[in-house]
Formats: C-alpha cells, sequence, structure tokens
C-alpha cells in the first residue's frame, strides 16, 4: 500500500511539473532591426541624422498584458540620466513600431518635449537603454507624463521588462 501511495505521488508530482512547463510562458524581449545589442546606434536615429525613432518590436508579450510601456533613457549621460523617450498606454496587440512611429501615449523626454529625442552624447560613447514593460492594467496618466510619474504609476503593475541597448558616440 505503501509503495502505491509514494507512486501516485511521484506521478503526480510530475504532473504537476509538466503543466507548469508547459504553461510557463517565455520571457518578453525586446528586439529590432535597426539596434544590435550592445552594437552602436546608426546616426539616422540620432542627432547627427533625421533623428528618427527606430523599428521596436515586443516579443512574447504575456498573454495577461493589458498595455505595454517604453522608457529609453542614457545613464552615462552628465549631469544625469537623461530620458530620451516614454511612451505609455500602448495597446499590447501592438508591439511593432515602424521607424518613426510609436503607438500609445508619448510622455516628456529630458528636454521637456512628447517625442523621441535621438541620442547626442556631448563627448564619448553613451549606452542608451531601451526598457519595455508589459502590464496588467493601462496606467491612469495623461500624455506628457514624465518617466518618473510613468514608473510610479507602473508599481504593482509590471508583468514582466525587457531591455535592448545600443551605443552611440558622435563623428
Amino acid at each position: 500500500m505503501k509503495k502505491a501511495l509514494m507512486k501516485q505521488h511521484f506521478i503526480f508530482s510530475i504532473l504537476i511539473l509538466v503543466i507548469f512547463t508547459i504553461s510557463a510562458q517565455a520571457a518578453m524581449m525586446l528586439t529590432s532591426p535597426d539596434i544590435r545589442e550592445g552594437e552602436l546606434i546608426h546616426h539616422k536615429f540620432t542627432c547627427q541624422g533625421i533623428n528618427i525613432s527606430p523599428a521596436l518590436e515586443y516579443v512574447n508579450v504575456p498573454d495577461a498584458a493589458k498595455s505595454l510601456a517604453l522608457i529609453v533613457h542614457d545613464p552615462d549621460a552628465l549631469p544625469g540620466d537623461w530620458v530620451h523617450w516614454v511612451v505609455f498606454n500602448i495597446p499590447p496587440d501592438k508591439v511593432e513600431f515602424s521607424q518613426g512611429w510609436a503607438y500609445g501615449l508619448e510622455g516628456k523626454n529630458s528636454s521637456g518635449k512628447e517625442a523621441w529625442e535621438g541620442p547626442c552624447p556631448p563627448t564619448g560613447k553613451h549606452r542608451y537603454i531601451f526598457e519595455a514593460y508589459a502590464l496588467d492594467a493601462m496606467v491612469n496618466l495623461k500624455k506628457g507624463a514624465t518617466r518618473q510619474e510613468l514608473e510610479a504609476a507602473m508599481q504593482g503593475h509590471i508583468l514582466d521588462k525587457a531591455e535592448l541597448m545600443g551605443l552611440y558616440e558622435k563623428f
């Protein structure tokens, strides 16, 4: 009787493991045909080019996502972290952005504009971090919200996060 019970427990444990593995979704990723992780960003997307936003794609967005958000910033900027783009309340079915285009509402960048502001480091090579978020709700913010306001509104609602990092140095 004890062996039969142990066998049932073992089979039950295996079934739970299989169900968990099947239901687990792959981690979300942010990809771009225009930016390769850790490589130089083409000048087309910067202050030395036509300064349009690169094409981006959210991959493996969680099924429970009600909205997406994006923050692009330069942690190497002086005097501090410089925000280049804030976008939120992106519909979860709008996972592909074409060059120069974004869905959702745009917040303010560090220049106070509601738009993409391409890389433009005064000196040296800087990192540009693209932070993509999947949220379980729409955020209760209006167009023009700041990065800080968005981050506060996202607290407790983040289902997944992905990052993409590109580099830029003026020529």
